[in-house]
């Protein structure tokens, strides 16, 4: 059991039958009423986004979950197919439950998500970056730099990133993971 003063980023807690993701929370205090503790949610087992306000103090239910290294092997008709770098067993996840599939390629190094209670596999994270290949990318004008103007470039995986102009075919760009977003060129 703990309080709503334990949420922190991150949680993942029990609510209404489903579980929930902590992604932001904050405290609410009137001069009057008692402290109240708001958290935006993210469906863990479902695509559902939502809002809950407790009173201070009020019970929650975390879920103990870990955070298990996998490695991307394919992806077919059944799903994303994974690999634990321990054991050498494989999983498969469905679409739903993988966040950013356009950004996996073979032998890509990730974690999911397992509840430990019922040790059922939620969902599939990728490290805060990646590191992929330009395939395609138009030639940027020479000079042109003035302003932080950006063109579309294809990576290995098929994903289409909007890249400064400097970025060439046959480069490595590192992307965020969480925004999808070019980061920087790899040396």
């Amino acid at each position: 059991m703990a309080t709503t003063a334990d949420i922190r980023n991150g949680l993942i807690i029990k609510l209404d039958e489903g579980l929930y993701s902590v992604v932001e929370f904050g405290q609410n205090k009137t001069a009057r009423a008692a402290a109240k503790v708001w958290a935006k949610l993210k469906g863990v087992d479902n695509n559902r986004s939502m809002e809950k306000t407790w009173n201070s103090g009020d019970m929650i239910y975390p879920v103990r979950v870990e955070r298990r290294p996998y490695q991307f092997l394919y992806k077919d008709e059944s799903g994303f197919n994974f690999m634990d770098t321990t054991t050498f067993e494989q999983i498969s996840m469905d679409d739903s439950k993988i966040d950013r599939p356009e950004l996996y390629k073979d032998g890509q190094e990730c974690f999911i998500l397992v509840n430990t209670e019922t040790d059922l596999a939620m969902s599939v994270e990728l490290p805060p970056s990646v590191n992929l290949e330009v395939t395609y990318s138009e030639p940027g004008l020479k000079g042109d730099t003035a302003t932080r103007t950006l063109k579309p470039a294809t990576v290995e995986t098929g994903a289409t990133v909007m890249v400064p102009l400097f970025v060439n075919t046959g480069e490595v760009i590192k992307i965020d993971t969480k925004t999808g977003a070019y980061v920087e060129r790899v040396k």
